[in-house]
């Protein structure tokens, strides 16, 4: 009995590898479109549709006031810039002014928003600082995204494509010095952006949004309920998109690929971090998260070798999973993202996927996520408050 068990476990283990390798190879030919779309595009046609970017805020990230400045100097006709916190006491009001000190000639306002209409506070913001906002085309970006001076003309030129109703981005991860940090660059790079590539050629498009960008129309965003429809939502990018992508318009992936810069994580922030994340597209995308068991090809590889003793057939399975991943980490992090940091970090990728393997089976042991300073139970998707 226990001699069958172990060659169930073996097929197992097997058939996990070959699927693996499967998605791999996938992911490679993902990245491999998504470059030759960028090399097929035409240059972005001249755009002159004034655009509103809101940037909600809450404390201080690394490099912030550099993102923030990478705002002011596009090379755009018209735009303003609307961050809104809700406490008045917020560190990063003074980067903000300090920002309109240096860009005189800039539209930018600070917002202080003080309702909250949701768990979710940065949307619960969004809410307060659209009131404000002027324009009908919408910039949304996280705090700590840092953008390149022809951002807002390729975001608008591709909104200006028929049927798309929302623009988003794919970014890469600036790692500070410390092992959580480029664990965390690692994964974005490697895995997650691989992941996105990898939805969109399986789904025929991208069905929803990424937090780095989400550019859209106003008449757009009211149709789906506007911000106030995700105040208790944690994923409200990828609630965003999910929801005009159901309206028959199609979200789309730029060319263009953005920054962030991380903060300097521990081991154990990184794992929370991850565990958070990992949670928060468990609640979003049930089937799809639960399919990653499927593509953890170190793991599946490893457990192979160990059943079966060492075997020279298991040992050849290992590393082909093993340089098949490599490829597909370089293949999506150097060459599709331009991420330089990448073929440094390399030797750090198998204990970076393995920890993945711990983060997803941990993240369905339970449903809490601590996110801003608070603790939450997430339930169909929403924040439900468990602190005060």
């Amino acid at each position: 009995m226990f001699e069958r068990a172990i060659q169930v476990a073996k097929l197992i283990a097997v058939l996990g590898t070959f699927s693996s390798i499967a998605y791999y190879v996938l992911c490679i030919w993902s990245a491999r479109r998504f470059l030759q779309s960028k090399a097929r595009a035409p240059q972005a046609a001249p755009v002159s549709a004034p655009i509103s970017i809101l940037k909600p805020l809450k404390g201080t990230d690394p490099e912030m006031y550099e993102s923030f400045r990478s705002h002011c100097l596009q090379d755009y006709p018209e735009y303003e810039i609307t961050f809104g916190v809700s406490d008045p006491a917020d560190p990063a009001i003074e980067l903000v002014e300090r920002l309109r000190k240096d860009f005189p000639d800039r539209e930018i306002q600070l917002i202080v928003c003080r309702e909250i209409l949701g768990a979710n506070v940065k949307v619960s913001n969004l809410v307060q600082m659209l009131q404000q906002a002027k324009h009908d085309i919408l910039v949304v970006n996280d705090s700590d995204i840092r953008v390149q001076r022809d951002y807002l003309r390729e975001v608008s030129a591709a909104l200006g494509e028929a049927q798309v109703g929302m623009v988003t981005c794919l970014y890469r991860g600036v790692a500070a010095r410390t092992l959580g940090s480029r664990l965390e660059s690692l994964g974005i790079s490697t895995d997650f952006s691989a992941g996105v590539l990898a939805a969109q050629a399986l789904e025929g498009g991208m069905r929803f949004g990424l937090g780095s960008t989400l550019a859209m129309r106003r008449s757009d965003l009211v149709s789906i309920g506007g911000f106030e429809a995700l105040v208790d939502y944690l994923a409200d990018d990828y609630e965003l998109g999910v929801r005009i992508a159901n309206q028959g318009l199609r979200v789309k992936l730029a060319e263009i690929v953005v920054e962030t810069f991380l903060p300097a994580y521990s081991l154990r922030s990184f794992v929370d971090h991850q565990l958070r994340w990992g949670r928060t597209i468990r609640d979003s995308r049930p089937r799809g998260y639960f399919g990653l068991v499927t593509t953890f090809g170190l793991m599946w590889s490893l457990l192979a070798l160990v059943l079966a003793k060492g075997a020279m057939w298991a040992w050849a399975l290992f590393m082909a999973t093993l340089l098949l991943r490599l490829a597909s980490a370089i293949v999506v992090g150097r060459s599709a993202l331009q991420d330089k940091q990448v073929l440094r970090f390399l030797y750090l990728l198998p204990l970076r996927d393995l920890i993945a393997v711990l983060v997803w089976i941990g993240s369905f042991l339970g449903d809490t996520v601590r996110w801003r300073g608070e603790q939450f139970r997430l339930k169909d998707g929403k924040l439900v408050r468990t602190s005060p």
